[in-house]
Order: structure tokens, then C-alpha cells, then sequence
């Protein structure tokens, strides 16, 4: 069974920038879509990033287009989540998540990590 584990998040001032590392054990993360979500307090859960294990290039949200890059290094089994130009508004807690095959609709992966807190603030 796969398990995921991230790490990065901090606290960090708009503008700055942050690298979430999602670490996978007990199975081959190439075989996987891999993405990220995140919570801000009070708000539900939105959906960051994904790719699937054979395209070509990851899909983003509107809100962090040009400032999100979702990345994944197959020899090393692990996928980041590389933040630049941070704002306010990207305060929350960041999970990756993994869904056999392909991105799945909505949030509906099969596997998620216990989350990294990531705070923009000045």
C-alpha cells in the first residue's frame, strides 16, 4: 500500500518562496497521478496541482498558475511542489494525494499524506 509523507511547509513572506517534498514508500510512485491539495482554516479543501503518470505536463488551479511547478523524480520516488511569489492567500495546510492511473475528478484519490502547514505572512 502506498504511503506518503510531505515536508517544507513553514512560514514564509509573501513573495518568498517554499519546496514541499512528498515522499512515497510501499509502491512505485511512476505507476501513480500524483498531486497536491490544500485547506486554508475555514475553507474546504482545493485541488493544487496533478499530472498522471503519462502526461506530459501537470494541470494547475487558475489561482497558482505561473507560480506552482508540480515535479517528480521517479528514481527517487518522490514529487515536490515547488512555490514561488507566495501570497496571504496561499496559507493552508498542503497534502499530496495519488490516484491509480490517471488525475481523478475532484479530490477522490486513493492516497494522501498527513498534510505540511505552509504560512505567508509578513
Amino acid at each position: 500500500q502506498l504511503q506518503l509523507v510531505e515536508s517544507g511547509g513553514g512560514l514564509v513572506q509573501p513573495g518568498g518562496s517554499l519546496r514541499l517534498s512528498c515522499h512515497a514508500s510501499g509502491d512505485t510512485l511512476a505507476y501513480f497521478a500524483i498531486g497536491w491539495f490544500r485547506q486554508a482554516p475555514g475553507k474546504e479543501r482545493e485541488g493544487v496541482s496533478c499530472i498522471g503518470p503519462a502526461e506530459p505536463s501537470p494541470s494547475y488551479t487558475d489561482s497558482v498558475k505561473g507560480r506552482f511547478t508540480l515535479s517528480r523524480d521517479n528514481a527517487k520516488n518522490t514529487a515536490y511542489l515547488q512555490m514561488d511569489n507566495l501570497k496571504p492567500e496561499d496559507t493552508a495546510i498542503y497534502y499530496c494525494a495519488a490516484a491509480a492511473y490517471v488525475c481523478p475528478n475532484g479530490l477522490y484519490y486513493t492516497y494522501s499524506g498527513q498534510g505540511t502547514p505552509v504560512t505567508v505572512s509578513s
